[in-house]
């Protein structure tokens, strides 16, 4: 199925994903900008500098160009893989050079579609690193951390990360966010994860009142400062999953709460653009975590 998708495509197309904008590949991958240096980035594999289409990471002490060489590195995939993951997640409709016919796409879909889920496996000695962080670090009042690590939501891994599960149809497993718990700070998602088809979320007093936030973190915190609304993540900022539409459809009053940057505004406003109902609801601070902590410290 790779094979095919790859070899239909000619020079100048590989070339147009290969110039896709290497921010937005860390902005869907869940990864997370440094708070100190805007060329940083946290990832799954270490501590990345980007500067236009070239990448270094510190951590390993490796760098390339071009989209298709900076997903092989940060996912491990070799270059057809690449380019199916390049082509599957980012509109062609973006990139002017780019044409594929209809069977092109529904292969390249139907790939996507069965790309394994690859679930961190559950270590039951790392739940008080988990606890701890998200209590102590992250202030989260420990009475909700407890219900989600109960509920089987939350777990942590082998390595001590946070892992929060996303869920769809009839809570079906779609995918997990990830969220380091150590001196280095990273977030990423599980392999396979299928963001569009399911996500993480806590809910409040009323289920058709929600906030749609930016990660699990964020929608937990969100969750305690305002305890009525439900609290959803879609794992890096999405103007559009799929499931919001339904949510829509199904009379929910829906919050957009991303963060209170460049990229939460900008995406917030496409979101309200493309479904007018959604209000814009934004943190006084960064995001809802930072306010949480603002607000238990005071």
């Amino acid at each position: 199925m790779k094979g095919f998708f790859t070899n239909s495509l000619n020079k100048i197309e590989i070339d147009s994903l290969r110039n896709i904008d290497l921010r937005r590949i860390l902005h869907l991958s869940g990864c997370s900008p440094h708070l100190q240096d805007k060329c940083k980035w946290h990832t799954p594999c270490g501590v990345i500098s980007v500067n236009g289409q070239k990448f270094m990471n510190w951590t390993k002490g490796k760098g390339g160009g071009g989209a298709i060489d900076f997903v092989c590195h940060l996912r491990g995939d070799d270059f057809k893989q690449a380019v199916t993951w390049l082509a599957t997640n980012f509109d062609p409709s973006a990139m002017p050079q780019f044409t594929c016919d209809l069977q092109v796409i529904n292969h390249t879909l139907a790939y996507h579609l069965k790309t394994s889920l690859q679930l961190p496996s559950k270590d039951k000695n790392k739940t008080g690193r988990i606890i701890q962080y998200l209590t102590q670090q992250r202030r989260i009042p420990l009475e909700i951390v407890m219900s989600l690590i109960q509920s089987g939501k939350l777990y942590g891994d082998s390595r001590g990360n946070a892992v929060f599960l996303l869920l769809g149809k009839e809570k079906r497993v779609m995918g997990a966010e990830l969220r380091g718990t150590g001196k280095t700070q990273w977030r990423g998602m599980a392999f396979g994860s299928k963001k569009q088809l399911g996500c993480f979320y806590i809910l409040g007093k009323f289920n058709k009142k929600m906030v749609i936030c930016e990660s699990a973190i964020d929608a937990i915190s969100c969750l305690a400062l305002w305890p009525e609304y439900t609290a959803l993540s879609t794992s890096g900022a999405n103007h559009n999953p799929a499931w919001l539409k339904k949510m829509i459809d199904n009379g929910c009053e829906i919050y957009c709460g991303f963060d209170a940057d460049t990229t939460g505004d900008l995406l917030a406003d496409k979101m309200i653009r493309l479904y007018p109902s959604i209000k814009r609801l934004r943190p006084s601070m960064h995001d809802w975590n930072e306010l949480l902590q603002s607000s238990s410290l005071s």
